[in-house]
């Protein structure tokens, strides 16, 4: 069984309630408990509102940036019965159009590291279908292609008692970040704001914040970057699991500065060779708009400013930097195959987490077989 307590409560109505087993607990007014059935995760639900046991699924309230930053949120935790007890899940909306979902440890330790990492979804997916699981007749074919919760699983495996490990999905109501910035012309305002308020909210004092995102998350990124212009001394890791469409040289200086002025900053870049892969039997990239193009990009100029050396060249070509943590994996492609969220799933996530330090490729290979397969539920 797992404990769980509700992280978050709103100030003077909400009870702090401790559950046990496989469960759901909502956050409400001083008031008996009353069951309840959580399916739905976007429908919303005032603090002053009864969940009572025959109305529709409900889930948490929206809250606006600014009052995250001062923990006014009513949360939702997710309970699981997880064979291997390793995750609580909250969920809840901290705007109108952005879902945050939080997988922690089940057990938190004291005054060890946290790394908080930050994923951005892809375009289309949703959260529960970048988490993945274990594939059943009749599924979507979106719940088999990242399964970044076993993935998580097994980093945490690793980590053992030395490492809290911390995952914040991010999704939004357009399942597109790219769109999302379009729409909210303040993102420069909200992104910096949403990671700071979220880092906030979780426990410990040693935390580290990784950014990472997979396809149109890297959008987010970026838009942290453009919101915060130097990026703090806090963030220690940027990922871009075949994401980065959106670079430009504009990026250039604040990678470079940000890598020569932190300790242990890591950039970490993965791509595949996406301008000559073929959809339906025609091109689907241009030939500069891919992250294959995108990434080189960053390299030959990231190359202006520190020394980048090749140490790997077959079907996975890798650079890294000599005496910095700047990493390019690069994936060929003579077949023209699309291998977009392939890079994810054979271990990409947990390669992006774990690589330049001591359990590197330790019982995993990245763009090997899946060393998660036995974590799926």
């Amino acid at each position: 069984m797992i404990r769980l307590i509700e992280l978050i409560r709103l100030s003077g109505l909400m009870k702090l309630t401790k559950v046990r087993g496989n469960c759901v607990n909502r956050c409400q007014p001083n008031q008996p408990n009353q069951p309840n059935q959580l399916n739905q995760p976007n429908q919303l639900i005032q603090p002053n509102q009864l969940i009572q046991p025959n109305q529709p699924p409900t889930s948490v309230p929206s809250i606006k940036f600014p009052q995250l930053k001062r923990l006014l949120i009513c949360s939702t935790i997710f309970c699981f019965n997880s064979l291997h007890a390793q995750d609580n899940i909250t969920r809840f909306l901290a705007s109108d159009s952005v879902t945050v979902t939080i997988d922690m440890p089940a057990r938190m330790y004291k005054g060890k590291q946290t790394i908080i990492t930050f994923y951005a979804l892809p375009n289309g997916n949703s959260t529960e279908q970048t988490m993945g699981r274990k594939m059943k007749e009749g599924d979507d074919w979106h719940f088999d292609i990242q399964h970044i919760r076993a993935q998580t699983r097994f980093i945490r495996n690793q980590f053992g008692r030395s490492i809290n490990f911390v995952v914040i999905y991010l999704e939004n109501s357009g399942k597109s970040w790219p769109a999302w910035k379009q729409q909210h012309p303040n993102f420069r305002l909200q992104i910096p704001a949403l990671v700071d308020s979220l880092t906030d909210i979780i426990p410990g004092k040693k935390k580290e914040i990784h950014l990472n995102g997979h396809s149109g998350g890297g959008s987010f990124i970026f838009g942290y970057i453009a919101g915060v212009g130097v990026i703090p001394s806090e963030i220690k890791r940027i990922t871009f699991l075949d994401s980065n469409y959106g670079y430009d040289s504009t990026y250039q200086v604040a990678f470079a500065n940000w890598v020569k002025s932190t300790k242990d900053a890591a950039l970490t870049v993965f791509a595949y060779n996406d301008s000559v892969a073929l959809l339906n039997g025609k091109p689907f990239v241009s030939p500069t708009g891919g992250t294959w193009w995108r990434s080189h990009l960053m390299l030959r100029q990231l190359q202006g400013n520190f020394e980048i050396k090749k140490e790997r060249d077959d079907s996975l070509v890798v650079y890294k930097a000599v005496d910095k943590q700047i990493r390019f994996f690069f994936k060929t492609n003579p077949d023209r195959k699309i291998f977009h969220t392939t890079q994810v799933e054979r271990n990409g996530f947990i390669h992006s987490v774990l690589c330049g330090t001591k359990y590197d490729s330790k019982d995993y290979t990245y763009y090997g077989e899946r060393a998660y397969a036995d974590l799926l539920e």
